[in-house]
């Protein structure tokens, strides 16, 4: 068979890491609240496509965990371990502040500015403090971002309550982007359309300047109306890893209570994927919308949306389809769309596998945006930037 005809690579089964910082010619990046890297690998991905060079002129997060990861995948990244807020520490539209200058002249001109703000305040899931935290600020901190690096594009992501913030963040975010130059657009992703292979809803805030010859709009438009044809089950994802019990690091086993156990054999045993109430706990047999927990997945459909309790089927649908055990972090990784190259090596704890993997961008969201707006940069000409983000 000639190499013409041989099937396309697993895209999720790649060992080798493509050389994202090679191409024809260079486009920049920052990503804020990087974490482990998931937007700026999607963006990379995208450049990578196009025969386009990435360059991460700035990638921000607190977290050590996420930060050393981050360095461990993109190496020639200027990555800060910093409160987005000590860098970008101004009010919308104010002069720039001397840590802000100073984090301009050290990024240099970016044509991308891409965020994923952190999201519990808006989640469902918190129900006690949800629409009114605190952090849900940090989404105003985006926009600051915009003032000061300037960029060409700005790609922000969130959870769809984002959309009720009692602060009416996204609303603040749109009014001043556009007050600023922006045209934007923005709206809630259903990614297993986008051949990630969960339900996973995300919100979506795409800006572009006049000038970039990107319209948001239509490329969130031709995002869902392209998508439907790669949608991609669990088998997709995981299939070839099924037989790894005795794994060793991310392909290690999660450990179950002898509850648990018993409960999984019953599902197994009956070919049943939801667990009867008078199999669960106490606190779970009465009127509950809780289905999913203690259920098991299908091969055959997407997962459900991959949290940092992947680990233990007490937490959600995490009941591997064939095995009598929960998802193990290679898993879980797969399944938000981390190909095998991503190195989650820096984290040897298995608690801070599960928050960094559960907690990280689906790199598949970000590669599908900047599919359609990295030609609109491709042929134009390339700025100045300093050698070494210093």
């Amino acid at each position: 068979m000639a190499d013409d005809d041989l099937p396309p690579a697993h895209p999720l089964r790649l060992g080798a890491r493509p050389d994202f910082e090679v191409g024809d010619r260079s486009l920049a990046c920052a990503d804020l609240f990087a974490g482990c890297g998931g937007l700026t690998l999607g963006v990379a991905q995208a450049c990578r496509d196009h025969s386009v060079a990435l360059d991460a002129r700035l990638a921000v997060d607190f977290d050590e965990d996420a930060t050393s990861v981050y360095t461990a995948n993109f190496p020639k990244a200027n990555v800060r371990q910093s409160d987005v807020r000590e860098l970008f520490d101004r009010d919308l539209g104010e002069s720039l502040s001397d840590a802000e200058a100073e984090t301009k002249e050290k990024a240099g001109a970016v044509e991308f500015l891409v965020a994923g703000p952190p999201c519990q305040g808006h989640s469902d899931l918190n129900n006690h403090t949800r629409r009114a935290d605190p952090k849900n600020e940090l989404y105003l901190r985006v926009a600051r971002a915009a003032d000061v690096l300037e960029p060409a594009v700005v790609f922000i992501e969130n959870v769809p309550a984002v959309q009720h913030d009692r602060g009416r963040v996204v609303d603040r975010t749109v009014s001043h982007l556009k007050a600023v130059g922006f045209t934007v657009a923005h709206q809630v992703v259903h990614l297993d359309v986008l051949g990630i292979p969960q339900r996973r809803r995300r919100h979506v805030l795409l800006a572009a300047r006049s000038d970039s010859l990107v319209d948001p709009a239509d490329v969130l438009a031709g995002l869902v109306s392209k998508g439907g044809e790669l949608k991609r089950d669990l088998r997709w994802a995981i299939g070839d890893l099924a037989t790894m019990e005795q794994g060793v690091g991310i392909d290690q086993a999660p450990r179950a209570s002898r509850d648990n156990l018993d409960r999984m054999e019953w599902l197994l045993a009956n070919d049943k994927y939801d667990l009867p109430n008078d199999r669960r706990p106490a606190c779970h047999q009465n009127e509950h919308t809780y289905i999913s927990m203690y259920g098991r997945l299908k091969w055959d459909a997407p997962a459900q949306t991959i949290t940092s309790g992947f680990g233990s089927i007490g937490q959600g649908r995490y009941m591997h389809p064939d095995r009598c055990r929960a998802l193990t972090p290679h898993e879980a990784a797969r399944i938000q769309g981390f190909p095998d190259y991503f190195q989650f090596s820096p984290l040897p704890r298995r608690d801070s596998l599960a928050t960094m993997i559960g907690n990280a961008v689906p790199p598949e969201l970000a590669r599908r945006v900047f599919a359609s707006i990295v030609p609109a940069f491709a042929s134009q000409p390339e700025p100045e930037r300093r050698a070494d983000g210093e």
